[in-house]
C-alpha cells in the first residue's frame, strides 16, 4: 500500500505573464501540464501587467496622499482580478480550480499597511480544496492582519506569498515564471550575451538581487533560505521554455514544518 504524501508544487506568475487575456490560456496549459507530475498544485498570481501602477495613479488622482488603509483596499483588487480570470481559464479546460484572496488563504500579517510582513499561514481552506482535487489559485501580495484589516506586502510581495505557502504546505519547490529564463550575470534584455546561471545558492541569488537585479524579492529569498525551500526561476515565454531556468537551493536537509500553524518571518 502506497503511503507516500502527495507531491505539492507552488507556481508563481508575475504581472508580465498575466498582461493579456491570451496569456491566461497559455499559463493554463503550463498548469495542466504540471498536474501530470504533482497531485497538489497551488498558483500564486500578481496583478495583470501595470494594474498596480494604474491603481496607484488612480488613487493619487483622487487624493495625492491617500489613506494607506484605503490604498491597500484598492491595490488588493489587482490580484483578485488575476486569480478569478485564471480560474475561469482553467474551467474552460474542464479543470476544477478555485481562487482565494490572501485573507481567505490564511495569510496573516503584521498591521503595517503597504509594507506588511507575513507572520503566520493558516491554509485550512487551501488544504480542503486540494483534498477535493482542485487547483488552488491564491492572490499574492496581500493578507489580513490579526485585527482583521486587509494589508499588502509591498512591491514584490507576491514572491514572498509563494514561499510562505510552500513552507506551510510542505511543497517540493516554488516555480517562478518570469519574462526571462532565470538569473543572468547582467540584464539579458540589455545584454543578450550575458552569462546565464543554471544554479545558484541562496546567498548568491541574494547578492545578485541586492546589486539591483529585479528577478525575485529579497524577502522571499531570505525566507526560502531560512526554511530550505528550493526555488526554480523559469520563463513563461514559449521561445524560452526549452531553457532550464535557474535553480536556487542548498544541500541542507529540508526543515520539517507544521502545516496548519506555520510561523514565518
Amino acid at each position: 500500500m502506497n503511503h507516500e504524501p502527495p507531491r505539492t508544487l507552488i507556481m508563481k506568475f508575475g504581472g508580465a505573464s498575466l498582461s493579456t487575456a491570451a496569456q491566461f490560456d497559455a499559463i493554463s496549459n503550463l498548469i495542466v501540464k504540471k498536474r501530470e507530475s504533482y497531485s497538489n498544485v497551488v498558483i500564486v498570481v500578481s496583478a495583470m501587467g501595470e494594474t498596480t501602477n494604474e491603481l496607484t495613479a488612480l488613487a493619487k488622482s483622487v487624493n495625492p496622499t491617500p489613506p494607506q488603509r484605503e490604498l491597500d483596499m484598492l491595490l488588493s483588487v489587482g490580484e483578485r482580478i488575476s486569480m478569478s480570470l485564471l480560474a475561469m481559464a482553467l474551467a474552460k479546460r474542464a479543470e476544477q480550480a478555485i481562487s482565494f484572496t490572501g485573507s481567505q488563504s490564511g495569510i496573516i500579517t503584521s498591521t503595517e499597511h503597504s509594507e506588511a510582513k507575513i507572520i503566520a499561514v493558516k491554509p485550512h481552506r487551501i488544504l480542503s480544496s486540494l483534498e477535493e482535487g482542485k487547483i488552488v489559485i491564491v492572490a499574492g501580495f496581500q493578507g489580513v492582519s490579526r485585527t482583521g484589516e486587509i494589508t499588502t506586502l509591498g512591491r514584490g510581495g507576491s514572491d514572498t506569498t509563494a514561499v510562505a505557502l510552500a513552507i506551510a504546505l510542505r511543497a517540493e519547490k516554488v516555480e517562478f515564471y518570469k519574462d526571462v529564463p532565470g538569473f543572468f550575470e547582467e540584464d539579458p534584455k540589455t545584454n543578450p550575451e550575458a552569462s546565464h546561471f543554471a544554479q545558484l545558492s541562496y546567498d548568491q541569488a541574494i547578492e545578485i538581487v541586492a546589486n539591483g537585479a529585479k528577478i525575485l524579492h529579497q524577502r522571499s529569498l531570505h525566507l526560502a533560505r531560512s526554511n530550505q525551500i528550493p526555488l526554480h526561476v523559469l520563463s513563461f515565454k514559449e521561445d524560452h521554455q526549452l531553457l532550464t531556468g535557474t535553480v536556487i537551493r542548498s544541500d541542507a536537509i529540508l526543515v520539517s514544518l507544521p502545516i496548519y500553524e506555520c510561523e514565518v518571518s
